[in-house]
């Protein structure tokens, strides 16, 4: 039923740039000519070239929808005509400025609610943002780069997406083409390079934009691997997992994961098995609740499942989130017990395929 509803629908594609003047509206109007030349249907709802001559070129002969006049307070503003486009009905149609704000008295107060009711009507949308709009990077984009960004557009228009190209430029070459006059007029060009264009700026968002898709490759890589049970089908993303009991080692093995993770740029999971006689014990709870802070403060995603397996919940874990390296600590397991139940460490290594294990010394000696 899922795949019925989603065929009636049309598809989304995100144009994704670090930086104004990268090129996104310029290669958007390029494969929107392309498709027209294969006979597809394909018109312009919205597209913004702030006088960049080079795009305003790209346009060519793609039919435009008429913007709408809404009349506010006097003033005639111009926004695109959502009823004209489902009227119209085209295979595809072209709607930059995601994160715009329709003007008061628009059906909808965001372009990108537009998309997804252009999307609902069975209409394909080519559209365009810069990764500084996504709602969950505000924060970071504003401490990073001292400018705060006011509009933004929630993180789940990305995961909605059926494809993304990441428009790419380095930052010098951004630098120059503002010099040139290419993304901003005369006057606001020394205002912009003493601002939001220094090299360290664009460098940085650079770096948060292909880091942002790559997260989102990686999680619909793992959603296919599930799904298909691809055994050892991994994301490019590296993901460790710190696997802990109550032990007075925990906290110890947290942060040697974390290192490692800062050290890989990857993702940090700290899995706990538990059973239902640990949660009895007050000081395993309060164990419980500093692992809890220490991973909120390290920023780990911490983990918590029942079983009376500790290895084979680990195994099943590390497969389901496709961990790339599993820490753990050594066994303080008598040599009788590892005889007779067997080494967890040897478990999980034969239970696992293209998963390092690294086993931490323990820190006493």
């Amino acid at each position: 039923m899922r795949e019925i509803e989603r065929a009636n629908k049309g598809r989304l594609k995100i144009y994704l740039g670090a930086a104004p003047g990268v090129g996104k509206t310029y290669h958007m109007l390029q494969d929107a000519n392309e498709m027209k030349k294969r006979g597809i249907d394909v018109v312009i709802g919205f597209v913004e070239t702030y006088g960049r001559k080079d795009t305003e070129e790209q346009i060519g002969d793609l039919e435009i929808i008429p913007l709408k006049e809404i009349n506010y307070k006097g003033v005639i503003l111009k926004e695109m005509d959502l009823e004209a486009i489902i009227k119209r009905k085209p295979q595809v149609v072209v709607v930059d400025e995601l994160a715009h704000t329709n003007a008061p008295g628009s059906k909808n107060e965001k372009r990108y609610q537009d998309v997804l009711e252009l999307i609902d009507n069975g209409i394909s949308v080519m559209t365009a943002v810069n990764i500084q709009h996504f709602e969950s990077l505000n924060d970071y984009v504003n401490r990073m780069t001292n400018v705060k960004v006011r509009e933004t557009i929630p993180d789940k228009i990305l995961e909605l997406a059926d494809e993304i190209e990441v428009v790419d430029v380095s930052p010098e070459t951004l630098i120059e083409r503002l010099k040139n006059g290419k993304i901003y007029s005369p006057d606001k060009i020394e205002t912009a390079l003493n601002n939001f264009f220094r090299v360290g700026n664009l460098a940085a968002l650079r770096e948060l934009t292909l880091r942002e898709v790559a997260n989102e490759v990686d999680d619909r890589l793992l959603e296919y691997r599930n799904k298909k049970k691809v055994v050892g089908l991994k994301g490019a993303q590296e993901k460790i997992l710190v696997c802990v009991n109550l032990r007075f080692n925990a906290e110890y093995l947290i942060r040697r994961g974390y290192r490692l993770a800062k050290m890989l740029k990857a993702d940090l999971f700290v899995l706990h098995v538990y059973n239902d006689d640990e949660l009895k014990d007050h000081k395993n709870l309060k164990k419980l609740d500093e692992i809890t802070m220490l991973c909120n403060k390290l920023e780990a995603k911490f983990y918590m499942v029942k079983s009376n397996d500790p290895a084979k919940a680990i195994i099943k874990f590390a497969e389901e989130n496709a961990i790339t390296q599993i820490v753990v600590g050594q066994s303080v397991r008598r040599r009788i017990d590892e005889i007779i139940r067997g080494s967890i460490v040897r478990r999980i290594m034969k239970g696992t395929k293209f998963i390092d294990v690294l086993v931490v010394a323990d820190p006493r000696g």
